[in-house]
């Protein structure tokens, strides 16, 4: 006998149709499955079979073939569990379903018939509802994830035994919901915890209004990390849009639940012995990095140049366009990476290269070496360079808190909704095309004068140059101002400064 049901198979951040064929026929017992199946789904044999006998059900000794089709489609994951199981008792007569025909079943099958969570339910969800399916059943763990692609019944089940008395209609699922979204609340810590650094506290604030790369340099200990990880708690909250389209990034990663109620941008600090891959993604099975889990949010890389270099070399091409492309013989995939990147370095190997008080030991070849280690196309991709000093002994002893986020959160979202009215929802300075730059960000006379000027003395770059002018678009939004005065490209210009070399 032969049973078909509808699945789906995850293909980067999408899905596609499957359709599961189980055929029992004549011949020794022998278990077959056909149409590309990874390792993970081939495993699928024994999972369903002692799954079967635990729940109670016979497992059928005939010559079983599954096959997952189009077969020139590779598939992986184990939520084919389910499907298959579903499709034996059908195919061998222990079930009888008509609503199993128009269901989609996701989830891994233990042994003794529970139901584990998967990943990548959210983009299954998805597709579903797309394809006019009325019903998903899904485990227990992942079914407030599917349900938050809406518009179609999603069921969660703890067994196999429970969704098969599901489909025979002799017992109801219970039906999911999605998540609460709640109120948007920062969880990040305070900026009035950062004792005086004026100027990088204030290039933290331009670099929030307007979405721009900061760059950090200075001594240990002077707190670089401390203020990168306050930049979350200034940012706009993310809209319900952004939030799903994260969401989405992190199922398939299999992290479905870490921002389907946060409505903080994503912080992602990775440790800089990771790999290129660990960073942008790939890998056999292509999965998203820590590039694409910093969507709409922050990757922020401490020690940066600790980094290997050829990993931080790939990051050129998601900075310009947002997006990385995992590019295979069989197939090439995308994943969004529009995320804002901050960065942290020593400006020598001592560390103390320009400190007022300690003295640094390391030779001009060192520090040559050192700086090497970053190429100039990615250190000409930050908007921000900003040094970093000692906080004075006076300073830290008045304890006196600084300005809190909140204060600084009002002027960025005020800033950020003037980009908005300009630019268009969810747009920043920072993304502006080259025509949006001569249309918006021309500074007057003696703002062009000024920048032409630091443009022959320092050589700066094309590049350099429209960077020169998102910024100093943003620091007049923060001030309200219409135009791009000199004083606002003054100001941008200064954050173009290299680190002490002496």
């Amino acid at each position: 006998m032969l049973a078909r049901l509808p699945g789906a198979a995850l293909r980067g951040l999408a899905a596609e149709a499957v359709d599961v064929e189980v055929d029992l026929s004549r011949g020794l017992p022998a278990w077959n499955m056909v149409g590309l199946p990874d390792a993970s789904v081939r495993e699928a044999r024994d999972r369903v079979r002692s799954a079967l006998l635990n729940s109670g059900f016979e497992f059928p000794l005939r010559h079983i073939t599954v096959n997952l089709a189009p077969a020139d489609r590779r598939k992986d994951g184990a939520h084919f569990d389910l499907p298959v199981a579903i499709g034996l008792l059908m195919a061998s007569g222990q079930l009888r379903s008509e609503r199993a025909r128009g269901c989609l079943l996701i989830g891994e099958l233990a042994l003794d018939g529970r139901l584990n969570p998967v990943p990548g339910v959210l983009p299954l969800a998805l597709h579903a509802r797309e394809q006019g399916h009325e019903v998903i059943i899904a485990p227990e763990e992942n079914a407030a994830e599917a349900a938050l692609a809406g518009g179609i019944d999603v069921r969660a089940a703890r067994t196999l035994l429970d969704v098969a008395r599901h489909l025979a209609g002799e017992t109801e699922l219970p039906r999911a919901e999605p998540p609460d979204a709640g109120p948007a609340k920062s969880s990040a810590p305070d900026m009035a915890d950062i004792r005086g650094q004026l100027q990088a506290r204030r290039a933290l604030e331009i670099a929030a209004a307007g979405g721009h790369h900061l760059l950090m340099s200075g001594p240990p200990g002077v707190g670089k990390s401390m203020l990168a990880r306050r930049l979350p708690g200034i940012l706009p909250p993310l809209t319900w849009e952004q939030r799903l389209e994260v969401a989405r990034i992190y199922s398939v990663a299999g992290d479905g639940s870490r921002v389907l109620t946060d409505a903080m941008p994503p912080f992602r600090s990775p440790h800089h012995s990771c790999s290129d891959v660990a960073l942008i993604g790939g890998g056999s099975t292509p999965r998203p990095g820590e590039a694409s889990r910093a969507h709409h949010g922050i990757l922020f890389l401490d020690e940066l140049t600790e980094f290997k270099r050829q990993t931080l070399e790939v990051l050129r091409q998601p900075l310009e366009d947002g997006r990385v492309v995992i590019a295979r013989a069989a197939d090439t995939l995308e994943f969004p990476a529009a995320f804002q990147l901050v960065a942290a370095m020593n400006p020598c190997p001592c560390g103390y290269l320009g400190h007022p008080a300690r003295p640094c030991r390391c030779s001009p070849t060192q520090i040559r070496r050192y700086r090497q280690r970053l190429s100039g196309p990615l250190l000409d991709r930050f908007d921000l360079h900003v040094s970093v000093p000692p906080v004075e002994r006076e300073e830290l002893t008045r304890m006196r808190p600084g300005e809190p986020s909140a204060a600084v959160a009002g002027r960025v979202r005020r800033a950020r909704e003037r980009q908005e009215a300009r630019l268009g929802a969810g747009r920043v300075n920072a993304r502006m095309s080259q025509a949006e730059i001569e249309r918006f960000a021309r500074p007057d006379a003696e703002g062009a004068a000024l920048l032409d000027a630091a443009m022959r003395r320092f050589a700066l770059s094309a590049r350099s140059y429209h960077r020169i002018l998102k910024v100093a678009r943003t620091i007049a939004d923060i001030e309200g101002a219409n135009a791009v005065a000199a004083a606002h490209v003054a100001e941008a210009l200064q954050y173009r400064a290299e680190p002490p070399t002496d």
